[in-house]
């Protein structure tokens, strides 16, 4: 494998000479030192060394550079590397854009130019640097491999799975050469994938995602049997429950069945979240709020599926897993969140994962270079997804049951689409049916105004309808709603009567569902408002409930 990169971008050809020169004269027989003249230029060297399995440990990039300044090209390179450190290469006249920095793309340090001499003023910062990166898990892993077929729904499974659990890896088609060289080496056929390859060298053909995540180092059981604290599901409520909850000295577990995030960790961009007036990826929140989860001290629990709850007695809860095993907390916080309804549509569940996709699937997107795409739903997850593949698509076709996207779109998101030109919003337009072999080739589309059909060729569909709550498993435990959201509170109070089966002399708490001591916060909770920010306040509002309950028993 290739020695990993230290990636320096700066628009002066002078300067640029000088920073790879200086950089390369000290780590050059550890690192490939990879100069570009511009955000653009490097963003495509970054794009080559990601589809080449490579790492990237330390990423420089000057301010003041036209297209892409250094602000903007360091949070468009997390995507691809989350773990790389980032500079911002300052003068003195910009230090408050370094500052800005910092908070916008968690920017690791700055440097001022110049800087000589470089081993005072240099070489200790990339020092220190080059050491944080090779202590992370991620530059250690080296590179998983996934071998299987472009429309295959479990290759795209695999995928998706290690994407959103940010696990480097590289793609590799089973009808190349060098997917067929990997199958002979593991003893396996075409018919075997998809493949993983471990860094050290094992083969897992068609891998459960518990196996998965097994073996690329995610937690899969927890480590004690009980605690004060137990979060279900890791999306914005989750995360900030387990995040105030670890914080504040709670034993803390959480638990999540595929991976961090939620529906907001596949968002391309989020721009209305306090605090990032520039926007923030979902992963990037997503990555951030996990690390200050695990720092704090919470357990992450990854592919472990709640299906049981039970109370075991007035001071514990007893929680049952997808393994049969349980685990036993003082309380809980359901922030299991909501997933997208499936369109009912002919052919349609056939094709899911081989053209058909709920969700954003960014995985897809590079794939999607030149193509018509075509994106059902029109909320702010649809409206990102569309202003995201536009990057990619020849064009994006957003197909919405109302009339105008402002019936159920931000404003800021509205005037974004109507700026591209390649992205056109078809109103009153509905999926009749799908059509493909052995992936997505064509979508029938009505007008729901005058009932004209047509039929589109494209096999690309991403879904973003409506939100069904992850509560079948709660059926007779907790109250629900006729949806299935889950009732707390006050909603709880029929004329003023507490819920059937509560014991305590109080009234639920504002977020306390009809067992005492479980919590529900986020969208799972019926009545939430449906937006990032307020599921995170949700889940540090729980914690307080959460020390409120445990002080009263």
């Amino acid at each position: 494998m290739a020695n990993p990169a230290i990636i320096t971008v700066d628009d002066d050809p002078a300067v640029s000479r000088a920073v790879a020169r200086d950089v390369r004269r000290r780590y050059g027989d550890r690192y490939r030192v990879v100069r570009a003249d511009s955000g653009p230029a490097a963003m495509e060297a970054l794009r080559e060394i990601k589809l080449r399995g490579e790492q990237v440990a330390v990423m420089l990039a000057d301010y003041r550079m036209p297209q892409m300044n250094g602000i903007q090209f360091l949070e468009t390179a997390m995507d691809l590397f989350p773990t790389a450190r980032r500079v911002l290469l300052t003068a003195y006249a910009d230090t408050d854009a370094a500052i800005d920095a910092i908070n916008i793309v968690d920017v690791d340090h700055y440097l001022l130019k110049p800087w000589n001499p470089p081993e005072e003023k240099l070489y200790p910062v990339m020092d220190g640097l080059l050491d944080a990166w090779l202590s992370t898990p991620a530059s250690a892993e080296g590179d998983v491999r996934v071998v299987g077929h472009r429309w295959s729904a479990p290759s795209y499974k695999v995928r998706d799975f290690l994407a959103r659990n940010l696990v480097p890896y590289r793609w590799v088609l089973a009808d190349e050469p060098e997917g067929e060289r990997l199958l002979s080496a593991a003893g396996l056929g075409p018919d075997a994938v998809p493949v993983v390859i471990t860094p050290d060298g094992r083969s897992l053909a068609t891998p459960a995602v518990g196996e998965l995540a097994a073996h690329i180092g995610l937690s899969t059981t927890p480590a004690s049997d009980f605690y004060d604290l137990v979060v279900v599901g890791a999306g914005p409520a989750g995360l900030g429950a387990a995040v105030y909850g670890a914080s504040e000295g709670l034993r803390t577990v959480l638990i999540e069945q595929r991976a961090t995030g939620g529906q907001a960790g596949q968002s391309s961009r989020i721009e209305n979240y306090l605090g990032f007036p520039d926007g923030v990826s979902g992963a990037q929140l997503t990555e951030r709020a996990r690390r200050q989860a695990l720092k704090f001290g919470a357990e992450l629990i990854t592919t472990c599926e709640a299906i049981g709850l039970a109370g075991g007695g007035s001071a514990s809860r007893v929680l049952r897993v997808s393994d049969d095993s349980v685990i036993a907390a003082h309380t809980v916080v359901l922030a299991t969140g909501v997933s997208y309804r499936k369109l009912s549509a002919p052919g349609l569940a056939e094709l899911t994962g081989r053209g058909v996709f709920y969700g954003s699937a960014a995985t897809e997107a590079p794939n999607c270079a030149g193509s018509e795409v075509y994106i059902v739903g029109g909320a702010n997850s649809a409206g990102q997804a569309a202003v995201y593949f536009s990057r990619y698509a020849r064009r994006v076709h957003m197909l919405i049951r109302g009339a105008d996207l402002r019936q159920s779109m931000s404003q800021y998101l509205v005037e974004q689409i109507e700026a591209i030109d390649t992205i056109e919003v078809h109103p009153c337009t509905e999926v009749i049916s799908g059509e493909g072999e052995d992936h997505l080739e064509r979508l029938v589309l009505a007008d729901a105004s005058t009932g004209e059909k047509r039929t589109v060729r494209t096999s690309w569909l991403f879904v973003f309808i409506g939100a069904e709550p992850r509560t079948d498993w709660l059926s007779g435990v907790v109250q629900r709603d006729e949806r299935g959201f889950v009732l707390t509170g006050a909603d709880l109070l029929a004329d003023g009567r507490r819920p059937v089966g509560w014991t305590l002399p109080r009234d639920p708490y504002h977020l306390e569902s009809s067992m005492p001591g479980v919590f529900a916060a986020g969208d799972v909770r019926a009545t939430s408002v449906k937006r990032v920010a307020s599921a995170v306040g949700e889940g540090a509002m729980a914690v307080s409930l959460v020390h409120r309950y445990l002080e009263a028993q």
